[in-house]
């Protein structure tokens, strides 16, 4: 009995050696692809020069983002002191863009974290146990796919009210639902392989299973399609506070920065414009990133 019982101890410990071994294998693979690619290495080291600006704005600002003077008002780019030109109301462009980095970011980024995290939930119960339970959460998913998504985050700021958390809300309502359905499409496909079967047949129980055995083969692909929505949902958020109904002045963030200045791009287009060029490139890096991530974790194992 003794020797059965070392024995058996011995393969878990082997089997789960050479699981661990697969598995660093696997995302070293990963990271050497995606470490390979030029175009996703570039894009990733904007994104953090970017942050690391963001993050420590008030230190690198040259001038108080909210503090100008009518003197200097639509100073264009170049001028002595205000490289970048200055607003409407004579505060440092540089200054602005800086700091609005920090808005603009976590608009973009926080409502699709906070969207991952609830809507792969979601995604992984209805997948898993099917029946009334995945009925009632993908149907009622299903009636925000009947409105646009511009449409859909315009109308919940417009009902919240104008506000930083507010639109947070809004903009994470937007993108619940489809990283919902591309969790429960992918956990539906997963939860009748032969390693979930043997699972359940050695009398391991749902959450077990999940944890163990599915949410590692879910993860992957809904990361990857989340990362894609960091770049919409920047669009989104710059778009809510275009319109007055997402970050409230005086406080800089691009989308607003756009809307203040829209009046001025007959007599300064080029400073403008800056706020737009600062949410392409971002937009455009983080689309480029999650592509290069798609493909460096495309490995047949």
């Amino acid at each position: 009995m003794t020797t059965i019982a070392s024995t058996t101890s011995k393969e878990k410990f082997a089997l789960a050696a050479e699981t661990a071994a697969v598995s660093r294998g696997y995302w070293t693979t990963v990271w050497t692809r995606l470490v390979r690619d030029p175009v996703s290495v570039g894009c990733a080291v904007v994104l953090l020069l970017m942050v690391l600006i963001a993050v420590f704005a008030p230190l690198l600002a040259p001038y108080d983002p909210s503090q100008g003077t009518m003197l200097k008002r639509l100073s264009p780019i170049g001028t002595e002191g205000h490289w970048l030109g200055t607003d409407e109301l004579g505060r440092d462009m540089l200054s602005r863009l800086m700091h609005g980095g920090q808005m603009s970011l976590m608009m973009g980024l926080l409502p699709v974290f906070i969207a991952f995290a609830i809507g792969t939930s979601l995604g992984l119960i209805a997948g898993f146990f099917g029946g009334w339970i995945n009925s009632l959460i993908m149907r009622t998913t299903d009636v925000f796919f009947a409105f646009p998504a511009v449409l859909l985050a315009i109308a919940i700021s417009g009902a919240l009210g104008a506000g930083f958390i507010n639109a947070i809300i809004s903009l994470t309502l937007v993108f619940i639902p489809p990283i919902a359905r591309v969790a429960e499409s992918v956990t539906t496909s997963v939860r009748n392989l032969d390693f979930v079967e043997a699972a359940r047949a050695s009398g391991a129980g749902n959450f077990t299973i999940i944890r163990v055995h599915v949410l590692g083969n879910v993860l992957g692909p809904v990361f990857i399609y989340a990362t894609s929505l960091v770049s919409v949902c920047m669009i989104l958020a710059a778009g809510l506070s275009f319109l007055g109904l997402g970050v409230r002045p005086p406080t800089p963030e691009w989308g607003l920065m756009l809307n203040t200045l829209r009046q001025s791009i007959y007599i300064q287009p080029w400073i403008s414009v800056l706020p737009g060029l600062m949410i392409f490139i971002t937009s455009l890096c983080f689309n480029l990133l999650s592509d290069g991530l798609r493909s460096a974790m495309d490995i047949k194992r």
